[in-house]
C-alpha cells in the first residue's frame, strides 16, 4: 500500500476514535500521523522532527488513546510533558476531543493557578497527564502522583523545553518514572541540545523526519519591512490594520511591555477588538483572551513568544511580528500559527536595522531569503530617537565585536576623540585655576 495514500482506517483505528476524527472534520491523515502513528502504535520509540501545524499532535495522542482504550485504575498510565501552559492545555483539548467517545480521563496540569484543583482531578482518577515539567514535580513532590504505571512518555516541542532551560526538570522527571516504557519525542528543529536529549531519553528510536530542519509550510507568504525605528513600526502595523484582510491577526512582541503598549495604541485607533496575552497577565486572563479570538470575537491578539507554539487556531490571516524574536527558532513557530490545515496565511515581519542581523541567522535556518515590501507611501518614517540609535548602535557593535574581536566599534573613536578632548579641557583649567591663584 502506498503510504500517500493511507486513510485514517487504514491506520487501524478503532471505530470509536473513527468517529471522533469525523466529528472534527479530518478527511486524512497528515504525513506526519501517516509515519508515526503506525510506528507508534507498534510499541517503538519515535523521534518526530516536524514543522508546527502539521498535526503532530494527533500523531502522538491517538497511538496513546488506542493503547489504553479505556479507562482503567487510579493512576496515570501516559505523560504528555510540553513546554507552556498554552500548549498543554492545547494538547488536552485535542486529546479530549479524540477521546469524546470513551471514558478515557485526561488531567493538564500547569502553573499560574493553584495546584488545589488539578489535585483533585488527578485524586478521582486519571489515565493520561498533560503537563509542564515544573508543575508535574511539584504535585509529584506532594505525593499525589503515582509514577509505576505510566508506560508511555511524550516529550513535546523538545527544542523549546531546551531553550527554556528545562533540561534539568526533564532529567528530574526521568529519573522517577519507570525504566521500561515507551518514549516518544517531537521537536521541530534538531540542535546540539535535542540530540543529547533523545540519547538520554529514547531507546534504538525510529525517526520520523517530514520536513527539512525547521522550515515552514509552503503555504505561507513570508514578507519582510525593512524599519527605521520603533515609531514607524508603530504607523506601518496601523496602516495595514486598516487593510479589510486583515480580518484575524497575531502581532507577536519581544517584550511584555511592546506587547501593552501596542495593544493600547491599537485599541485607541480603533482597530480592534484587541487582546493581549503574556506571562505577567493572569491564567485566567490569559484563557479567556485566547478563546475569543479562537472563536472569531477579536480581531487581533498581542502576544509575547507565550503563546507562539501553544495556539492551534485554523483561520488566521494574517502573523505579524513587530519585533524579532530573540531566539531564532522562535520564527518558525510564530508564523506556524498561520497557514494552518492548508490554508493560506500571510507573515509579515518588521526589523529595524539591529534586528536585520537576526534576519540573517533566520534566513540561514529556513533556508531561503524572506522577500522584501517596500513601506508604502502613505506610511510616515518618523526620525529614530537619540537614545533609541544608541542602544542599537551599541548592540550592533557587540554583534560586531563577537564575529570580529579586532573590531573597534562605532562607539571606540568617539570615545577616544572625547577622551582626548576632556583631558585638554581639564589641563587648560588647571593652567588657568593656577594663574588665577598667583594673583591673589
Amino acid at each position: 500500500m502506498v503510504e500517500e495514500n493511507l486513510s485514517f482506517e487504514d491506520l487501524k483505528l478503532s471505530r470509536q476514535f473513527l468517529n471522533a476524527i469525523d466529528d472534527l472534520g479530518y478527511s486524512e491523515p497528515s504525513p506526519i500521523q501517516k509515519k508515526a502513528i503506525p510506528i507508534s502504535m507498534a510499541g517503538h520509540d519515535l523521534f518526530g522532527i516536524a514543522q508546527t501545524g502539521t498535526g503532530k499532535t494527533a500523531a502522538f495522542v491517538l497511538p496513546i488513546l488506542m493503547k489504553l482504550k479505556f479507562a482503567q485504575g487510579e493512576h496515570a498510565r501516559a505523560l504528555i510533558l510540553a513546554p507552556t501552559r498554552e500548549l498543554v492545555m492545547q494538547i488536552e483539548e485535542s486529546a479530549k476531543a479524540l477521546a469524546k467517545y470513551t471514558d478515557l480521563r485526561i488531567v493538564c496540569l500547569y502553573g499560574g493557578l493553584g495546584p488545589k484543583p488539578q489535585i483533585e482531578l488527578i485524586q478521582a482518577g486519571v489515565d493520561i497527564i498533560v503537563s509542564t515539567p515544573q508543575r508535574f514535580l511539584d504535585i509529584y513532590q506532594k505525593g499525589i502522583i503515582h509514577t509505576k504505571t505510566i508506560k508511555t512518555m511524550v516529550l513535546d516541542e523538545a527544542d523549546k523545553m531546551m531553550d527554556m532551560g528545562f533540561a534539568g526538570q526533564i532529567r528530574s522527571v526521568l529519573e522517577i518514572v519507570p525504566i521500561k516504557r515507551q518514549n516518544m519525542l517531537f521537536s521541530a528543529t534538531m540542535s546540539d541540545k535535542v540530540i543529547t536529549l533523545t540519547e538520554e531519553f529514547l531507546e534504538f528510536p525510529e525517526k520520523v523526519e517530514i520536513a527539512p530542519q525547521a522550515s515552514v509550510v509552503d503555504t505561507i507568504d513570508q514578507q519582510l519591512y525593512e524599519v527605521p525605528n520603533f515609531k514607524t513600526k508603530i504607523n506601518l502595523l496601523e496602516h495595514l490594520l486598516n487593510e479589510p484582510e486583515f480580518t484575524r491577526v497575531i502581532v507577536f512582541t519581544k517584550t511584555r511591555t511592546n506587547a501593552d503598549n501596542v495593544s493600547k495604541f491599537l485599541d485607541r485607533r480603533g482597530l480592534g477588538p484587541i487582546r493581549v496575552i503574556h506571562a505577567n497577565k493572569g491564567q485566567n486572563t490569559r484563557i479567556n483572551a485566547m478563546s475569543e479570538f479562537k472563536e472569531g470575537n477579536v480581531r487581533v491578539l498581542v502576544s509575547t513568544d507565550v503563546t507562539a507554539r501553544g495556539m492551534d487556531i485554523s483561520m488566521v490571516s494574517h502573523v505579524i511580528n513587530f519585533d524579532v524574536p530573540i531566539i531564532t527558532e522562535d520564527y518558525v513557530h510564530r508564523i506556524g500559527r498561520t497557514g494552518r490545515a492548508n490554508n493560506a496565511g500571510i507573515a509579515i515581519t518588521f526589523a529595524n536595522p539591529l534586528e536585520l542581523f537576526a534576519i540573517a541567522e533566520i534566513e540561514k535556518l529556513i533556508q531561503t531569503p524572506i522577500n522584501r515590501s517596500e513601506i508604502p507611501a502613505r506610511v510616515i518614517i518618523e526620525k529614530t530617537p537619540f537614545i533609541e540609535a544608541q542602544e542599537m548602535l551599541r548592540e550592533i557593535d557587540n554583534i560586531k565585536k563577537r564575529e570580529d574581536p579586532d573590531f573597534k566599534g562605532a562607539f571606540h573613536e568617539k570615545k577616544n576623540k572625547y577622551s582626548a578632548s576632556s583631558k585638554t579641557k581639564d589641563k587648560k583649567q588647571r593652567v588657568k585655576t593656577k594663574k588665577s591663584s598667583r594673583r591673589k
